[in-house]
């Protein structure tokens, strides 16, 4: 249907009655308004920043008639102001826009104060504690959320004033604070650097509409930082200088000359650090390189060191450490263990039932019987709760062994401040980025130990780096390879299987007579795939196996993307398991729709929550008054305002990246050719060592037998592997 013209457009103004839909993304809303001179309510659609019952719109269109929506008033213009009828004002206050006042405050608020209430919020705030319920806690909380409102509607405005999604008002708020407008006018590309969700896009559309030339070497610079944090999101230390400023040319569609020029003054500057490794140009950012340094320094130097524990009979350790657990040592952990009781780092790595949990439990055994002080950590909080679980001692998340500094950010444990212990152990150590590492390795004693453990065949971790297979690579630190696969392992599939396919074999075909916690479920069509999903997650496996279908089993996909990616999975398993009800909250924020109960993961480090990348929970409350959303991670409850759900997603379904160092009763993997650009070996082993007690896989031979034979991984390029083979002078 064609838009209105101009000279035939007609107006149209009243109370926004209700709010039927608002696309935070793009302003798109339809409302149900109010409109003079008309008895029933009037479905008005247009764009504009924000919108909440009880303001007054100005609408400026014409009139159509839709097939399938009815008779609707068309906005070319649309603009919405704060209520002034008694009527609208209550409306407006009791829509939960405000925090702490719902419909029950805003109707004692109007009844009280009328039309003047928005004065007495602003100017005589004391006043409101004479309104029965409120309190001075309730008080400052309507003030100050009423201030900030008022901010993050300015925010609003001018984002869409300059054509870019609104969504994400809140967060630049919380980041700039009251200075947010004029901090993006003077660089609006620190948009792209600072906020998570907004891209060098969005930035750069602001940039353009407030004058800021397309050849601009401030353009240009933001560009080439702009390109340098994608790869780090791929997992890049670095990027060659060629692929740097080819890939910041075609971005920025400018003259080549002007990208090496923004190179230059950056290198000058310092926000870059031009470095030649192993014959090849590379460019770093600053912390990147630092990471490497400290890591490959600190590496370099345990290595060359002895342990510092106290005199142990080994024969008599292993003998009596035997005794104790019930458990005889194998050749092969018998010599890791005398290396780790002697060397001050030590790797120990291999596959799912090679003895890696027997090896670690009895050198910590041995160890603290003469009173070593032990850390135990792992990247995420699954990890530690499993090494926890294997160990009988305390293990906590990397982040919560360093303990975030909530005041300067970074970590209180440091050179310092260093932990107190005599040993560090770091579990599920291949998801280990460079940039923890260091942080891990700043924090450890002078005389302090360090044992690895991971499994090098896994994927690489999520963020930069490839630090477990680099230290093994490197060859500077003494490495345990365990591949024996023990006898009651040897009687899981998912165990053989997951060392067939890294071997590069497919998997057996199972034996009919006996019970099996591996299946491959063969499906030609991708539609056939979801469908066998659905009815596996859904019944299936909860019938046959007892397990609950949202907590304990977990879908776990090769890619976001696709009708098997992560989120058209998302969606339908919500449909299925969490279909939603009438007499329950929900919410809408950044493509998802958040309902009591669902299936949440957070998808970024969030220092102030103590809640970080990969971390799992359920919702468990959501309160439309408050604008907030609280989510039980384990033990915790962490609570979080509308407008930072940007760092939940719901988690029916994860990638196999997001998977790691985590450990799931069941897990359903969809593998199809549609997923060809990562159908990799080292993905699937990943996912299928995720399962404990049964693993689905569910798609076509071709597929899976693609990724088996696929074991070239994408190279990072990082220096690390050059600095820990540095030659000390």
């Amino acid at each position: 249907m064609s838009a209105p013209s101009k000279s035939c457009a007609e107006s149209l103004s009243g109370l926004i009655e209700r709010v039927t839909f608002f696309n935070e993304e793009n302003g798109f809303a339809v409302l149900k308004v109010k409109a003079r001179g008309h008895r029933d309510l009037v479905t008005v659609v247009g764009s504009l920043p924000s919108a909440n019952p009880g303001e007054w719109v100005t609408a400026e269109g014409q009139w159509v008639q839709e097939r399938e929506f009815g008779r609707q008033f068309r906005a070319e213009r649309l603009t919405s102001t704060a209520p002034t009828t008694r009527e609208g004002i209550e409306k407006y206050l009791g829509s939960g826009m405000v925090k702490g006042i719902g419909p029950l405050y805003a109707k004692k608020l109007v009844e009280k104060y009328g039309e003047g209430i928005f004065d007495i919020i602003e100017q005589y705030s004391a006043r409101l504690e004479e309104v029965e319920g409120i309190g001075p806690k309730r008080r400052r909380l309507i003030k100050d959320a009423w201030a900030e409102q008022k901010i993050i509607r300015n925010i609003m405005v001018f984002l869409h004033s300059n054509g870019v999604s609104t969504s994400r008002a809140v967060r630049i708020y919380k980041t700039y604070g009251e200075s947010a407008i004029e901090l993006v006018q003077n660089d609006p590309y620190r948009l792209a650097r600072d906020i998570h969700g907004i891209g060098f896009g969005s930035a750069d559309q602001i940039a353009r509409k407030i004058g800021i030339p397309a050849d601009s070497l401030m353009r240009a610079r933001a560009g080439l930082d702009h390109v340098l944090l994608e790869a780090t999101g791929q997992g890049h230390c670095a990027l060659p200088l060629e692929t740097l400023l080819e890939a910041a040319t075609k971005l920025l569609e400018v003259d080549p000359q002007i990208v090496l020029q923004a190179l230059e003054k950056t290198l000058a500057s310092g926000d870059l650090v031009r470095e030649s490794i192993d014959g090849q140009d590379l460019l770093f950012l600053p912390a990147l390189k630092r990471a490497e340094e400290a890591i490959a320094l600190r590496i370099r130097s345990l290595a060359r060191s002895s342990s510092n524990y106290p005199t142990i009979d080994f024969e008599k350790a292993v003998a009596w450490c035997e005794q104790r657990t019930g458990k005889t040592l194998a050749p092969s952990q018998r010599e890791a263990l005398k290396q780790a009781l002697s060397h001050r780092v030590l790797i120990i790595t291999g596959g799912p039932g090679v003895g890696k949990t027997t090896l670690v439990n009895a050198i910590l055994q041995i160890l603290r019987a003469k009173k070593v002080r032990c850390l135990l950590c792992a990247p995420t909080g699954r990890a530690a709760k499993r090494l926890a679980e294997t160990t009988g001692l305390e293990a906590k998340t990397i982040h919560r062994l360093l303990e975030v500094n909530p005041a300067g950010g970074g970590f209180m444990h440091k050179e310092s401040h260093p932990l107190e212990t005599d040993l560090v152990v770091v579990d599920e150590c291949s998801m280990v980025d460079v940039v923890l590492m260091s942080h891990l390795l700043r924090a450890l004693p002078a005389n302090a130990s360090l044992l690895v453990v991971g499994d090098v065949d896994q994927l690489p971790s999520v963020g930069p780096g490839m630090v477990l297979a680099h230290l093994i690579e490197s060859g500077v630190t003494p490495v345990v390879r365990l591949t024996e696969v023990f006898r009651q392992a040897a009687e899981s599939r998912i165990i053989t299987t997951a060392h067939r396919i890294n071997e590069g074999l497919l998997p057996e075909p199972p034996d009919k007579s006996s019970e099996s916690d591996f299946h491959f479920i063969d499906r030609a069509e991708p539609e056939h795939v979801v469908a066998t999903l659905l009815e596996m997650v859904k019944t299936r496996i909860p019938a046959k196996f007892g397990f609950d279908p949202v907590r304990d089993i977990q879908v776990l996909c090769p890619m976001n993307r696709g009708s098997l990616g992560v989120r058209e999975l998302n969606a339908r398993l919500q449909a299925e398991l969490n279909p939603p009800k009438p007499e329950e909250p929900l919410v809408e924020k950044f493509g998802w729709q958040f309902r009591l109960r669902d299936k949440v993961m957070q998808t970024e480090n969030n220092y102030d929550k103590d809640v970080f990348n990969g971390d799992i929970g359920q919702i468990i409350k959501i309160d439309p008054i408050e604008r907030e959303v609280t989510v039980k991670f384990d033990q915790r409850e962490v609570v979080y305002d509308f407008g930072e759900l940007d760092e939940l997603s719901l988690a029916y379904a994860i990638t196999i990246h997001k998977s790691q160092g985590s450990e799931f009763p069941a897990v359903v993997i969809p593998l199809a050719m549609q997923q060809y650009m990562l159908l990799q070996r080292n993905l699937v082993y990943t996912g299928i060592t995720r399962g404990k007690q049964l693993v689905v896989v569910i798609g076509q031979q071709k597929a899976l037998a693609t990724a088996v034979r696929n074991n070239k991984t994408q190279q990072r390029f990082s220096g690390l592997l050059e600095r820990l083979r540095v030659n000390d002078q």
